[in-house]
C-alpha cells in the first residue's frame, strides 16, 4: 500500500560550503569524495575559472563556476552566505592544492561560520605537507610562511625575524624569485644551515634537493631546469640553544656599540656568541 506523505513546504534547510583540495599537478590525486562533491554542488567557487573549467572538463563536469579572488572575496562572500542560507551548496576551489593555504578563501568561510552555517573540509593535496612529508627533517613542529615579499628589503626584513626560529621552516617560492631568495635565506640563516628544495610536485620534472642553503644555491644557480615550475623550500630550524645564544649576543652587542660601529659590533658579537648576525644588529633598539 503506497501511503502518501505529507507535503513539508516552508524553508529550506541551509546549505553546506564544502572546502574541496584539488590536485597540485597529478590529477590522479583528486579523491573519490572530491570528485563526487563537485558533481553534486550547486556551484563551484573558484579563484581562476578557466583553470577549475580545465580541471572539470578532464572529469566530464559541468557545473556553474563562481569567480572567488582576493580581489573580490569581500563583495562575494555575503551574496554566497545569502545563498547558502537559501538551501544552496557550494564548493570552494583553489587553483591547485587545498584552499586558504596560501590562497583566497578565508573571509568566505569565516562569514559562512559566522552566519552558523556548515563549512565541511574535503582533504586532499598539499603542497607545503607533501614536501615536508619528504624532507627529512622535524616535522612535530614546523612554520608555514607561505610566499615570502617581492621586494628585497621587506623579503631580508622577514628573513631577520626567523633566524632564531627553532621550528623547521616552510616557504613557496616562484621561478622568478628562486635565486634571489636563495641568496637571501643563505644571508639570513647562514651558508651550513640545512634546507630542502621541492620542485613541481607531483609533475613530470618533480625533483627534491636537499643540502646546505649554500649548496642548494649553487645547484639552482648551475642549472636552469632547477629554476623552473613552482618550489616549496624546507629550512631546518636553528636548534634548541638558539634562544640562549640571541640573549647573549644581544648582550654583546649591546655593550660593544659603546666602543665600536654597530656593523662592526654585530660582526664582533656573533662571532663570540654564534648567534646570526642579522638577529643583532639593531638589538639596541
Amino acid at each position: 500500500m503506497h501511503t502518501s506523505q505529507p507535503a513539508t513546504g516552508g524553508k529550506k534547510s541551509p546549505g553546506t560550503l564544502h572546502v574541496v583540495a584539488t590536485p597540485i599537478g597529478n590529477l590522479g590525486d583528486l579523491s573519490a569524495r572530491a570528485l563526487e562533491t563537485l558533481k553534486t554542488v550547486d556551484a563551484i567557487c573558484a579563484e581562476d575559472t578557466r583553470h577549475t573549467r580545465q580541471l572539470l572538463s578532464h572529469f566530464g563536469l559541468e557545473r556553474p563556476l563562481i569567480a572567488l579572488h582576493e580581489h573580490n572575496e569581500d563583495a562575494q562572500a555575503a551574496q554566497l552566505v545569502a545563498r547558502l542560507q537559501l538551501g544552496e551548496s557550494f564548493a570552494l576551489v583553489s587553483d591547485a592544492g587545498t584552499p586558504l593555504v596560501s590562497d583566497p578563501g578565508f573571509r568566505l568561510v569565516r562569514a559562512a561560520r559566522a552566519a552558523g552555517l556548515r563549512v565541511s573540509p574535503v582533504p586532499g593535496a598539499c603542497a607545503a605537507i607533501a614536501a615536508l612529508s619528504i624532507a627529512g627533517m622535524p616535522s612535530d613542529r614546523f612554520v608555514f610562511e607561505g610566499f615570502l615579499p617581492a621586494k628585497a628589503s621587506a623579503r631580508r626584513e622577514r628573513l631577520s625575524r626567523l633566524t632564531g626560529e627553532v621550528r623547521t621552516l616552510i616557504f613557496y617560492e616562484s621561478a622568478h624569485r628562486i635565486e634571489e631568495s636563495l641568496d637571501d635565506l643563505v644571508a639570513a640563516f647562514g651558508e651550513a644551515r640545512r634546507g630542502t628544495i621541492a620542485r613541481e610536485l607531483t609533475k613530470l620534472f618533480e625533483t627534491v634537493l636537499d643540502g646546505t642553503l649554500a649548496d642548494l644555491r649553487q645547484r639552482v644557480g648551475a642549472d636552469a631546469n632547477q629554476r623552473k615550475g613552482e618550489f616549496v623550500l624546507i629550512v631546518e630550524g636553528a636548534g634548541e640553544d638558539a634562544d640562549a645564544a640571541v640573549a647573549e649576543g644581544k648582550r654583546l652587542y649591546a655593550k660593544l656599540t659603546e666602543y665600536l660601529k654597530p656593523s662592526q659590533a654585530a660582526k664582533l658579537a656573533a662571532e663570540l656568541s654564534g648567534a646570526p648576525r642579522k638577529a643583532l644588529y639593531g638589538a639596541e633598539e
